[in-house]
């Protein structure tokens, strides 16, 4: 989740709906402002027309394993409830902008830059825990000494910004918290939310053990009533401490809903909130239209007949065949309860609408550079301007009705101040060019090259491959029970081979190597310090050729020496050009699935074999993506308001650990830069954000530029939601303001919402 400045990005996202695994404008700022690409859906509603009392339950994935939010198994069960039970210090407005919270805060700033970065937090003064005890700067300190990094006994996630500051004590009174800084940290925002009380960040044994099952301490507009994992709920109940807005519920209930059982759970009437897929989301759809609506439904179970099938059907059931007839009767039984079924679910759902927006979150193609053919910079490119994103961004959110481009930026999303479209670095979709780096990098049409049943990109056997069969067909159907395998996209599945021009010559694509580096600094670089990194990227893309004018056009295939038609696939060496595709195979996994056939289809007009490989979704991430045995999979990453702090542990280079392996941090395409590190640290001490905003440009540009990781597409947020709910849906980019949320008063009705700006 974005909320709470989206600062732990600990675990990539690998939901596409249902699948607990695994768009924005490509604009820069307008006269109006940059704006994200879809509003929130909220059903917003002023206060007054928001009724007293009841509970209202929330769907969510799991109970959380931890209740401590700074620890590595927090997930966002523990970003919802210390949501509403502890101070956010910051909050998130639409358009992704932190934001001084009133309720605990009066004002917060900078009041010194030299020597050192000071900054006074002015409190509430009715700010309060629920034990009675004032807010004030001993919780802040234990928080500060807790995660720093200086005490192993803490068992932390991180200590970003932390690690910086100097001292923490109290200011000129008890409502005032002062902070020295070491070093600059441009991102102080991002400290202290949510702060937890000095009982729990006072000691390693507390801080390791006694928020994980509980809070007995809090200071939010709710409180934790009671953790019941044998039930599956957490309940709260409104904190009578709470000095703000009062809650508009009585209790909030996060109740555990495996996302495969969220259809279930619907039907059953035992969630009023809950974030679905997207086939959940057409069911609601279908099922507010059809309300009132006579006869049968014109989807579900048994729809696609046929008059002419349904006559057959008739005829074997009662044909002189005794087996075939009693197997058909059967069926047809077995139909007729299914329809029955799906009617009376599709009557319960009709209860719920959906609320839909652009999560903030994207997802990307990931590309492993770390060995293989991925490994040569050239081919990452040659595979990153085969992609037409776009069709990529509409496979997904067009069907939806949410807007349908592609992300422009690894580190902001559109709307965001930061945000500023910089895949110019790399160069839009363009098959020539991208066959020109293949055939620099060695890679020619091979007639017959070299393969072996199963293997990896590398053309050694893969991982698992043991007694797996290469499945004939594209992928495009789910294939009922089958929860893993490989085959090749394109093989013996009636699809003729990619065709098109000859590879252009080798001192063409050398040159448009260098030109790329060329074109990101010309994009990025602000700051005029003219660095370049060609030398070490020639030595990992190949020697450096003559600079190519920005915008030169590969020659036509007709213009092209020793163009002799179809590319064909490629080979090197004897071996067949193949890049494994991971993909999950579990339910709701279906949305990726279909972008990673997208993919592979792209990618075969350039002579890219792509061997797909479904794996379980249990161990997608963890035993696959995170572990580095992929050549290409798609996951996401959560938006950030804070990209010079959250960007670089995901993009930094690998470096080597003492044990001999590589230590990638976050970076699971373990392709990275010394220049995009640097810029990193420079952007995170920048307190100038004009400056600040060049050098965050500058990274994004150089990170396009090595396309170890191409973003495609914003993440669709799809919530099935009573029409009673108010102030909650689909919340897009903002923290939820809990004590807001509760049913509509009988004949109040939501505000009307501009579904076409961030307003």
């Amino acid at each position: 989740m974005f909320h709470d400045g989206a600062r732990r990005r600990s675990v990539a996202l690998l939901t596409t709906g249902v699948l607990a695994l695994p768009a924005v404008a490509a604009c820069g700022a307008s006269e109006e402002g940059n704006v994200p690409a879809a509003a929130q859906d909220l059903a917003p509603t002023p206060r007054d027309l928001v009724a007293n009392g009841s509970t209202l339950t929330w769907a969510i994935d799991a109970v959380p394993g931890t209740l401590n939010a700074y620890q590595a198994d927090a997930d966002t069960g523990t970003t919802r409830v210390t949501g509403a039970v502890l101070p956010a210090l910051f909050t998130l407005d639409d358009k992704g902008r932190p934001q001084t919270n009133p309720d605990y805060l009066e004002s917060a700033e900078v009041v010194e830059r030299e020597p050192r970065q000071v900054v006074v937090y002015r409190l509430n003064q009715k700010a309060v825990w629920s034990d009675g005890r004032e807010i004030g700067a001993p919780d802040f300190a234990a928080q500060w000494r807790a995660l720093r990094g200086k005490d192993p006994a803490y068992w932390t996630a991180r200590n970003a910004g932390y690690d910086r500051i100097a001292k923490v004590e109290r200011g000129k009174d008890d409502l005032e918290v002062q902070v020295t800084f070491d070093k600059p940290y441009a991102e102080w925002r991002s400290l202290f939310t949510p702060l937890y009380p000095k009982d729990v960040m006072g000691t390693p044994d507390s801080f390791n053990d006694s928020a994980r099952t509980t809070l007995k301490n809090t200071a939010g507009p709710f409180s934790l009533k009671k953790v019941d994992r044998k039930s599956g709920d957490i309940t709260l109940v409104r904190n009578p401490r709470w000095w703000g807005d009062q809650p508009k519920l009585d209790q909030l209930v996060f109740r555990k809903v495996a996302p495969k059982n969220r259809t279930k759970a619907l039907t059953a009437g035992r969630v009023d909130l809950a974030q679905v897929a997207p086939g959940e989301a057409e069911r609601i759809s279908l099922a507010r239209r059809d309300k009132g609506a006579k006869g049968p439904l014109a989807h579900g179970p048994g729809a696609g007949r046929t008059p002419a099938d349904a006559l057959m059907s008739w005829a074997v059931a009662h044909g002189t065949e005794q087996e075939a007839a009693e197997s058909e009767q059967l069926a047809r039984e077995q139909t007729r309860e299914a329809v029955v079924a799906y009617a009376a679910e599709q009557k319960s759902l009709g209860a719920y609408e959906v609320r839909k927006a652009l999560e903030p979150s994207f997802t990307q193609l990931a590309l492993n550079g770390a060995d293989g053919p991925l490994a040569d910079e050239r081919v990452r490119r040659a595979v990153a301007r085969a992609l037409d994103r776009k069709e990529l961004a509409e496979t997904v959110l067009k069907p939806l009705g949410l807007p349908a481009q592609p992300v422009g930026s690894h580190l902001a999303l559109a709307g965001q101040d930061a945000y500023e479209d910089a895949s110019d670095a790399l160069g839009s979709q363009d098959t020539a060019e991208a066959r020109a780096l293949l055939a620099e990098a060695g890679w020619k049409p091979g007639q017959g090259a070299a393969r072996p049943k199963n293997a990896g990109a590398s053309g050694e056997p893969a991982e698992g491959a043991e007694g797996e069969e290469a499945v004939g067909d594209s992928g495009n159907e789910d294939r009922p029970g089958d929860d893993g395998g490989e085959y090749i996209v394109g093989e013996d599945d009636g699809k003729s081979g990619a065709r098109g021009g000859p590879m252009l010559p080798g001192a063409v694509a050398a040159g448009q190597g260098a030109a790329l580096w060329r074109q990101a600094d010309v994009v990025a670089r602000q700051d005029g310090d003219g660095k370049t990194e060609q030398g070490a990227h020639a030595q990992q893309g190949g020697p450096p050729g003559a600079y190519a004018p920005k915008g030169t056009a590969a020659p036509k295939e007709s213009e092209s020496p020793g163009a002799e038609g179809a590319a064909g696939p490629l080979a090197k060496a004897g071996l067949a050009l193949t890049l494994r595709f991971v993909v999950p195979s579990g339910a709701g996994s279906e949305q990726l699935r279909a972008v990673a056939d997208k993919i592979a289809e792209q990618l075969e007009k350039i002579g890219v074999t792509t061997a797909m490989k479904k794996v379980p979704s249990s161990g997608y991430f963890t035993d696959h993506v995170a572990s580095g045995q992929y050549d290409m999979a798609l996951y996401s990453w959560p938006g950030t308001a804070y990209p010079a702090t959250d960007g670089r542990p995901i993009h930094a280079k690998p470096v080597p650990a003492a044990d001999g392996s590589l230590n990638v941090a976050q970076n699971y395409t373990r392709v990275g830069t010394d220049r995009i590190d640097q810029l990193f640290d420079q952007a995170v001490g920048e307190l100038d954000d004009g400056a600040r905003k060049k050098l965050i440009k500058e990274a994004d540009a150089r990170i396009w530029a090595v396309a170890g990781a191409i973003p495609l597409y914003q993440r669709p947020e799809l919530v099935a939601a009573r029409p009673s709910v108010a102030n909650a849906g689909a919340f897009g980019f903002a923290t939820p303001r809990y004590q807001d949320i509760g049913f509509l008063k009988k004949g109040a009705k939501p505000a009307k919402q501009d579904r076409k700006s961030g307003s």
